[in-house]
This record gives structure tokens, sequence and C-alpha cells, in this order.
């Protein structure tokens, strides 16, 4: 790991770059948002964590299906420089995984 806990890890992650300053300024949360992605791990002993967790997140819990349509898309391929080669051959998806899968090489 490269950073202090796995959650931070997950964000650090999430980025294209290895900043983890601007991880942090690009993917965490400000209090302008209208809408988050929470990512909780646990294990079964800690449930009760998760409906503590909801019940402090003022809004609606939406299926992580409904995540593309709240996401903007050209946002995406402008951070992660998705060329219009690759989304021939594949997804908006695949791009973005691949650079984060290759991050560390680059």
């Amino acid at each position: 790991m490269k950073t202090r806990s796995l959650y931070s890890e997950i964000i650090f992650n999430l980025s294209p770059t290895n900043n983890i300053s601007e991880a942090f300024k690009r993917f965490g949360c400000s209090d302008g948002d209208d809408s988050v992605l929470v990512v909780f791990i646990h294990n079964e002993d800690e449930s009760q964590l998760l409906a503590d967790l909801t019940a402090r997140v003022s809004g609606r819990q939406v299926p992580v299906e409904e995540v593309s349509s709240l996401t903007d898309h050209a946002k995406v391929k402008k951070l992660y420089k998705v060329t219009q080669e690759e989304e021939k051959s594949g997804t908006l998806l695949d791009a973005v995984v691949c650079r984060m899968a290759a991050k560390d090489v680059m």
C-alpha cells in the first residue's frame, strides 16, 4: 500500500496520477457535492456500521447499476485521456480500468 489506510488507497487508485494530494482533491468529498459513491468495506460483524453510515448521509441510495447515469463521461474521458481509438475498440470503463491497472508500470 502507498497510503495509510485501505480507504485512502481506494481513492489513490482511482486517480490517473501518482499524486496522493491530487487524488483526494479529485475524488474526495466536498461540501458542494450532490452525488457521492461510498465504498464501505467490512466483515459481517460490522454490519451495524453500515447502518450508522447510511443514517449520516443525506440523500437516497441508488443501485450501483445507476452510477453510469450519474457520471460525466466527457470529464472521465478528459481526466483519463481516453482516445477515440480506444472507444472504438472497447468501452470507456475498459479504458479507465486499463489506466488504473497500468498506473504503477507507467
